[in-house]
């Protein structure tokens, strides 16, 4: 079969490879992991058959010009099908950010447990820019968004057993694919020309229990039609069976902890308040919540007694950190998912000149998320619609009336000395645990014709893609406020029996609610108070996409490569939500319907000038070019340019100096322009907490102007912090595009004295103007009442607020702007060795190294700009590195590999506020004043040790009669079991950067092919 220049690119790439090793040039600084496979022994027809083909031109990623390998400028990272498997990892995510130092998580299994909308997906970022600036490709193509959230592509609906290899690029692509490419590119490669039947299953389980996965893939590929079509079938089953709270004993210890900046020690809550934790063992250490089965009453300082119920009854000696619950044990360590795919490609040369080509692919993702059941109090709210209306609105659950039946004489005593009301907190067991089901579907596909003309000088492509994304979400178990505040205003009717009070609720089917006592609430009161709202996301893209490639003319250096092309893209989001999500009025989101689309015409070009070539100090130098007008339907973006400057200069003796200029931009996502205000919640500190007349810290002049604050402090002498966390997002239409600039420089060497070894070093710089980000809640408060700005002048930071009439913040409303400007700046370091040990086999070494310099982001506010660099933080690591060696011996392959992330430390704000403590303590010391504290303590659970991960797998080839063969694998990933430190605030004390509490983890497996 005759197949067209990405097939035959991909295959000359591999072959030529893995036979000779012939290009005496490298580019990429991440060589494949088969660039150095079983040495293979050449004869002069073999050489004769590479050398030809290693002068066809080419394509790779960051690129669509037609080239020789070694012309490329832009620093590139790969990792192939033999590095994938060796892994014994099932999901493609986790693979790439383990052995790509430049990636870290957007979202993952271990991250993503509190969103609404992305638990169970995962996504990938360079340079930790976020996934939204990071373009994923399949097999060189956009693809349609797995999310509600924005422009994410999740990992999880690309099966691994599919992958032949994975390419990155890293900065300024946007001139060669569009938006998104702001940091850089990452490209699938699915396998193409695979022959034959392939089997594969693997499963495996941590040591310590739990995390268990399987997998099982299957696949076919042959010709047919007298080799002049090819067909190629794949489908994969993956099951992570994830890990709970009680697979991990680390995951029960509670820890509430606190610096005091005026004694400078570290303090640890305990059943007696905060203690010293230098003092205080792990054991006493406490951390719950008055959320308990049978409800805590009157717990505020205004009553002298608390009242609460355990299984034998009410009590009144109530201690939280004692008698609470604690909630962290229905958080899920890894969510579980169940992931199936299936993918048909089918390729046929129509004649000599032109082939069709088609892909399909569906993916299916299966996730559920137990939670905690509802925890509800007093201050319950949920935000409304009116039906009639339209107009929004709040509704609180309330206090419990005083006369209530279901009251007893002496909680109702007890309220009657302080505004007859009860003030409660309850967690709703017999209500049900809240449950997340998402059911994620998705199919890709394309098709287009590609051939040759003016005498095979020129290639052309054309082509069309569709792809829609469903995602199902079940929300079960949720609290219909407006129902349980019916169901608490309950009274006796007529006949002595027990009824809801208002009317038209007792006619809609109102049943009073108990909430004293564990078991109090009847199924009867759970099922009318219970919602289950459900929630449907539709995204759709739609492409068309050609282009044409050949050599314009010749220079005395050699051709110039051109590519000229189009594309135009629709991407079109929509969410369908039921009437508890419409309307609102429940414990969840308000999540109104809507739909909005932004589509891009598109016109690009790229060009390779070759201006030198076999001079002395030159034996070749070009310089590369690319552009991307951009024409959006989206208000203020418009027409954009997005451009690329680059050079590859070969100097001589194995050594290559490389460097690119980038402007790129990225537009913002249809949910970022018209997404309304949909539900959110997130913790945040009112700057308002303890306001008296005549405190003074941050804020509290302008708090004291608010008239509900003031009312609370004329009557309690103190406003105390009790808000709800409800935190709504919503897009904004006024939004434009973001401005990223790359720069790129460095060099490969390649020394002709060290046969096999290849270096590579790059330096890199991006900032990006204009970033789209929203303002922190903290932040809004902040800039609203702790700014140059006097409370009730206008100030759109205010105008996100919104009180209630005791003068709690119900609410902080969240919106994208251009507010942002963020920069990072590192050096990227690659090192690839293999070495012939004779009869003994050979070996291969390969490293991938991070070093960053920079990584800041500058908001401007009210009184300025502020920049925060957070290089040296967890995530953020001055040094990440991936190291791999394997031994290969005839069928025998060993591969030991190890990532490593540098010492950092945990909380940016944390750090901020101990260094303003020190400097205040230390101008105490020096002014002699008797608040100096001698010997201050560093801050506690705030730096973390250099971490290291060591993995082992090995595989077996047996080959069979009638060209079948089975390769048996297995290995030890985190050898040594290292899980990290103990990590204040990670779900279950770890790290989700320190394997997020997996631990060593076992796997077998085996791959049939015939």
């Amino acid at each position: 079969m005759n197949k067209k220049p990405i097939t035959i690119a991909i295959q000359t790439a591999i072959y030529s490879a893995v036979t000779s090793g012939m290009l005496a040039v490298m580019p990429s600084y991440g060589a494949q992991e088969s660039d150095i496979a079983k040495p293979a022994v050449a004869n002069s027809q073999q050489e004769e058959v590479v050398n030809k083909k290693a002068d066809e031109k080419i394509t790779v990623t960051g690129s669509r010009l037609r080239r020789d390998s070694f012309t490329v400028a832009t620093p590139l990272v790969t990792m192939d099908k033999e590095a994938i498997g060796d892994t014994g990892i099932g999901e493609i995510g986790q693979i790439l950010v383990d052995n790509m130092p430049a990636l870290s998580y957007g979202t993952s299994n271990a991250t993503s447990q509190s969103s609404v909308s992305n638990t169970g997906i995962t996504t990938v970022e360079l340079r930790n820019l976020g996934a939204n600036r990071t373009l994923t490709l399949i097999d060189g193509r956009r693809v349609v968004s797995n999310s509600k959230s924005g422009n994410y592509v999740s990992m999880s609906t690309i099966p691994s057993g599919m992958v032949e290899k994975v390419e990155i690029i890293t900065g300024g692509a946007s001139a060669t694919y569009g938006a998104d490419a702001v940091s850089g590119v990452v490209n699938i490669i699915t396998q193409s020309d695979k022959e034959g039947f392939e089997f594969k299953v693997r499963g495996g389980e941590t040591t310590d229990g739990g995390g268990k996965e399987f997998t099982f893939d299957g696949s076919y590929g042959d010709s047919f039609a007298d080799d002049r079509g090819y067909f190629y079938f794949s489908a994969n089953y993956d099951k992570d069976y994830g890990l709970k709270y009680t697979d991990r004993a680390r995951a029960a210890q509670e820890a509430s902890f606190r610096y005091n900046s005026d004694t400078m020690r570290n303090e640890i809550l305990t059943e007696d308040g905060y203690q010293l934790l230098q003092q205080t063992p792990m054991s006493d250490w406490r951390n719950r919540s008055d959320g308990i089965a049978g409800g805590v009453f009157l717990e505020s300082s205004k009553f002298d007694t608390t009242y609460w119920y355990d299984e034998n009854g009410q009590r009144t000696d109530w201690n939280e950190e004692r008698d609470g619950v604690n909630s962290r044990q229905w958080v899920q360590l890894r969510v579980p998912s169940e992931r199936m795919s299936a993918a048909l490609k089918v390729d046929f040369d129509i004649t000599d000149d032109v082939m069709f080509y088609s892909q399909v692919q569906w993916s299916g993702n299966y996730t559920v998320n137990d939670k905690s059941p509802e925890d509800s109090y007093e201050g319950e709210n949920a935000t409304y619609t009116d039906r009639e209306t339209g107009e929004p609105g709040v509704v609180v659950l309330g206090y419990i009336p005083i006369d209530n039946p279901y009251v007893p004489d002496n909680i109702r005593e007890t309220a009657g000395q302080y505004k007859d009301r009860i003030y409660w907190d309850r967690r709703f067991y017999e209500v049900g645990n809240i449950s997340t089901d998402n059911e994620r579907e998705t199919v890709r596909a394309w098709a287009g014709l590609q051939g040759t003309m003016f005498d095979g000088a020129w290639d052309w492509d054309i082509s069309a893609g569709y792809g829609k994304f469903h995602q199902l979400q079940y929300r079960y178990n949720e609290i219909d406020v407006f129902k349980a505040r019916n169901a608490l205003d309950a009274g006796y009717a007529a006949d002595g029996s027990i009824q809801c009070n208002d009317a038209q609720a007792r006619a809609d089917g109102c049943v009073p609610l108990n909430l004293f006592g564990v078991g109090s609430i009847t199924p009867e009161m759970a099922d009318y108070i219970r919602v289950n709202p459900t929630l449907n996301t539709y995204n759709e893209q739609s492409n068309i996409m050609g282009y044409i490639t050949g050599d314009l003319f010749e220079m005395p250096a050699g051709p110039v490569a051109t590519v000229f092309g189009f594309e135009y893209r629709k991407d079109t989001q929509e969410a369908v939500t039921d009437d508890a999500l419409t309307y609102g009025g429940i414990t969840w989101n308000l999540i109104p319907a809507f739909k909005g689309s932004v589509s891009v015409a598109e016109v690009f070009a790229e060009a390779s000038l070759p201006l030198l070539r076999d001079l002395p100090g030159a034996e070749y130098l070009s310089l590369e070019g690319s552009v991307r007008l951009s024409d959006y339907d989206v208000k203020n973006v418009g027409l954009v340019s997005s451009y690329k400057l680059g050079f590859l200069w070969s100097v001589g003796e194995g050594l290559n100096l490389r460097g690119n200029y980038a402007i790129a931009q990225r537009a913002p996502s249809v949910n970022e322009l018209y997404e309304p205000a949909a539900g959110d919640f997130d913790s945040f500190d009112d700057i308002c907490d303890g306001v008296t007349a005549t405190s003074t810290g941050a804020g509290h002049d302008n708090c004291r102007l608010d008239p509900r604050i003031a009312a609370v402090i004329a009557t309690d002498g103190e406003f105390e912090d009790d808000n709800s966390g409800y935190s709504p997002n919503a897009g904004n239409p006024e939004l434009y595009e973001e401005t990223g600039t790359t720069v790129t420089f460095g060099f490969t060497y390649e020394p002709r004295f060290v046969d096999g070894l290849s270096v590579a070093v790059d330096y890199y710089d991006i900032s990006i103007t204009d970033a789209i980000s929203e303002y922190g809640n903290e932040q809004i408060i902040a800039q609203c009442y702790d700014s140059s700005i006097p409370l009730g002048q206008p100030n759109e930071f205010c105008d996100a607020i919104s009180r209630d009439n005791d003068g709690q913040i119900q609410e902080v409303m969240q919106r994208s702007y251009n507010i942002d400007e963020l920069g990072t700046r590192g050096v990227d370091i690659a090192l690839a060795y293999s070495y012939d040990l004779n009869s003994l086999g050979s070996l291969k070494f390969k490293m991938d190294w991070t070093h960053m310099l920079e990584h800041s982001k500058t908001v401007t506010g009210n009184d300025g700009a502020v920049v925060e660099d957070y290089v040296g933080y967890v995530g953020v690591f001055d040094d990440k590195a991936a190291a791999s060696l394997a031994w290969y011996l005839d069928d025998l392959r060993v591969r030991w590999s190890t990532s490593y992330k540098s010492s950092a430390l945990r909380s940016y704000s944390g750090q901020i506020s101990w260094q303003e403590d020190m400097e205040n303590n230390a101008e105490l010391c020096a002014a002699g004043d008797a608040a100096c504290v001698a010997d201050p303590e560093a801050l506690a659970f705030q730096k973390y040790d250099a971490y290291f991960k060591h993995n082992l797998s090995i595989s077996y080839d047996i080959d069979m009669s009638d060209d079948s063969s089975v390769r048996v694998f297995g290995g030890v990933n985190n050898i040594f079991d290292d899980k990290g430190q103990f990590y204040y605030g990670g779900r279950g004390n770890y790290g989700s950067e320190y394997d997020a509490g997996t631990g060593r983890f076992v796997y077998l497996g085996a791959e049939l092919k015939f």
